[in-house]
């Protein structure tokens, strides 16, 4: 027995010795087990559930130490006596039984196969010579990792056809545009045709010969008039 194993079951012992004698009067001594615990050939890892079975339902529960061991105590008010306790390593059932004894102490090194399809909970229990109470669940199992992304699905068919949209109302006419500044001059039309000659006048009324000859006489004497002007103008 190493020394870990050894203070162990002492311990448990000495706990044992505490309890009132009062108390033993009333209530089954409870039965410690101590030892290692193998799972798949390998010590069990440390924080592995190790379970206790009577008549298939849990009886203790204890973990795995550093160095590999665990510690059962057993505990019920009216005890087990004349049953055989089945044990448990991380779910799987171990290939050890042992008898239970009213304030016993045991020394078990436990080993288990998961390869035997062992689970853990009270269904997977070793089987019991009397009828079973309810069992009670056991503790949850660790969560598994993610699985792998799986390759994208095929392109789907295409959707049918919406409905045509609703037409739209008419805007509002707009504001008229201010007026545009004035055009430039546009260059001369070309000089138009002559026109038709117009109608001949009316003859005019003939002159009288007097007011023609005075007419002659009054131009000789302004020409002369003009002529001795001039001549004087010169001597001048």
């Amino acid at each position: 027995m190493t020394k870990t194993r050894f203070l162990a079951l002492v311990t448990a012992l000495v706990l044992l010795l505490t309890i009132p004698v009062t108390a033993f009067a009333q209530n089954a001594k409870p039965h410690v087990f101590v030892g290692t615990a193998t799972l798949d050939g390998a010590a069990a890892a440390e924080g592995t559930v190790v379970t206790a079975w009577v008549d298939g339902a849990e009886a203790a529960t204890g973990t795995v130490d550093a160095d590999g061991s665990y510690v059962l105590l057993l505990e019920d008010a009216v005890g087990h006596a004349g049953k055989t306790v089945a044990f448990q390593i991380g779910g799987v059932d171990a290939d050890q039984t042992a008898a239970w004894e009213d304030g016993g102490g045991t020394e078990l090194d436990l080993t288990a196969s998961s390869a035997g399809g062992g689970d853990d909970t009270a269904a997977a229990a070793p089987a019991a010579a009397e009828p079973a109470p309810t069992a009670r669940p056991g503790l949850p199992g660790s969560k598994g990792k993610q699985g792998i992304t799986g390759a994208t699905g095929a392109i789907g068919a295409a959707g049918l056809d919406g409905l045509d949209g609703l037409d739209g109302l008419d805007g509002f006419d707009g504001r008229d545009g201010g007026t545009g500044p004035s055009g430039g001059t546009g260059p001369g039309g070309a000089t138009g045709a002559a026109g038709s000659a117009g109608a001949p006048g009316a003859d005019g009324t003939s002159g009288s010969s007097v007011l023609g000859i005075i007419a002659i006489i009054l131009a000789a004497v302004a020409i002369v008039g003009a002529g001795g002007a001039y001549m004087m103008g010169r001597r001048t």
